[in-house]
């Protein structure tokens, strides 16, 4: 997964234009894909555009919920199960 773009689309989303931010959103997008990939089990494909912007948008969400404690929205969480499910369903242990 490419970490520039996936930082120049979740800024274009957040309406930022400057880089002053950008080591806070590049930890919090390392973040969101070491959670996958590593606890969650998601294989990401670089060229897969739902894997892209699934990423964006939980990037962008975890950004604008640093406080929220109410958990994931439904949108989200329905995408993650299509991840899962899409990947396999983590039948042999590679979801």
């Amino acid at each position: 997964m490419d970490k520039d773009q996936v930082l120049q689309l979740v800024k274009a989303r957040l309406g930022i234009s400057t880089a002053v931010r950008d080591t806070y959103l590049t930890a919090i997008i390392n973040g969101v894909i070491t959670e996958l990939t590593g606890e969650k089990g998601v294989n990401l494909q670089a060229e897969n555009a739902n894997h892209l912007m699934f990423v964006v948008d939980y990037s962008t969400w975890r950004y604008q919920n640093k406080d929220n404690t109410a958990g994931l929205p439904r949108h989200l969480q329905f995408r993650l199960h299509n991840l899962f499910i899409h990947n396999g369903g983590g039948a042999d242990g590679d979801v």
